[in-house]
């Protein structure tokens, strides 16, 4: 699965930065060149990954750190928050036809194309 590869390939960026009690700027712009490795291979548009990566690092290095988190959890913090931001911020609900079936077109990779799913 695309997400599970994603997942994986994030919590190994992240690795590199737990456990350390300060950050520099060296490691987040370490830890940052695998998440853009990572969002790339999972086909994330370039300027996308590129604009991202910069807003996090900026944010990353001028952060201040909460007490009650360590550098590392303080810059997860800052790309989670980042990514619900670039996927939208919020929840979207589906859309049920008032006469059934609800037909939904799900694009896959490279835009492929999957069966749509009847939804009652």
């Amino acid at each position: 699965m695309p997400f599970e590869s994603l997942t994986e390939k994030l919590q190994n960026a992240f690795k590199l930065l737990r456990g350390k009690g300060k950050l520099t700027e060296k490691d987040i712009k370490e830890a940052m060149r695998e998440v853009k490795l990572a969002l790339l291979e999972a086909d994330v548009n370039f300027k996308i990954v590129k604009n991202f990566i910069q807003t996090v690092t900026d944010k990353s290095i001028g952060a201040s750190v909460l007490d009650s988190i360590t550098p590392g959890q303080q810059v997860i913090k800052i790309v989670h928050e980042e990514l619900v931001n670039l996927l939208g911020g919020g929840q979207s609900m589906l859309t049920f036809a008032a006469k059934p079936p609800t037909v939904y077109m799900i694009a896959g990779l490279n835009g492929a194309g999957r069966k749509p799913a009847n939804m009652a």
